[in-house]
């Protein structure tokens, strides 16, 4: 009886090494949401068109981060991060360049001034919703840096409020584009979550 139970013991201890193994070397699943258009770099990554993204490529819906965005949300530099030491990657710290200017710029994410688009996003678990709202970076901000507030136009040009209800998995809004607007800019999406203190943050690469 001893030795059964010693047998016994060891394969539970060995079942529960692997389960804790298995934990922390599998990609996570869980997380929430990203867009779709424009496309963002979270989405780059996903998709492959983007290489050596890190745990993004596994997980580009999880982009979470403080709410309360431009007066509180993420620290300068970690926007498009959400503040997530796992995604810096997103903010331009990424092999072999760390410029922005190093990301590309999808076909989709090509756009004109002033024009009015569908803007989409992928929910894999919609929350209770404040807002949906857009920012983009002003005329002669530095590409080759990390986002910052200074670098954006901290006024929202689209601003899609939701009440409190929950959205559905495939949701899409339209949305018109400021003018005066030319060459290469970013655009900052936040979905501001009504019931829980964090928003997701999205960044994309586009160009006018």
């Amino acid at each position: 009886m001893l030795r059964s139970r010693k047998i016994t013991m060891a394969g539970v201890a060995v079942g529960a090494l692997a389960l804790t193994s298995t934990l922390f070397t599998a990609p996570l699943a869980y997380g929430h949401g990203y867009t779709n258009f424009p496309v963002s770099r979270a989405k780059n990554c996903q998709s492959g068109v983007v290489k050596d993204c890190g745990p993004i490529q596994w997980e580009p819906q999880s982009v979470e981060g403080p709410k309360g965005f431009p007066s509180g949300g993420p620290a300068d530099g970690r926007l498009c991060s959400g503040g997530l030491g796992q995604f810096g990657q997103l903010d331009g710290v990424r092999t072999p360049a760390p410029a922005n200017a190093a990301w590309p710029i999808a076909d989709t994410n090509r756009l004109s001034s002033g024009a009015t688009y569908t803007f989409r996003w992928w929910l894999t678990a919609p929350h209770a919703t404040t807002d949906f709202k857009y920012y983009i970076t002003k005329n002669g901000w530095d590409q080759n840096a990390p986002l910052r507030r200074s670098s954006l136009e901290l006024t929202p040009f689209s601003t899609v409020p939701y009440n409190g209800q929950r959205p559905p998995n495939d949701f899409s809004h339209r949305a018109t584009l400021p003018g005066g607007k030319s060459g290469r800019h970013m655009i900052l999406a936040v979905w501001t979550i009504h019931d829980t203190v964090n928003a997701f943050y999205q960044c994309s690469d586009v160009q006018f």
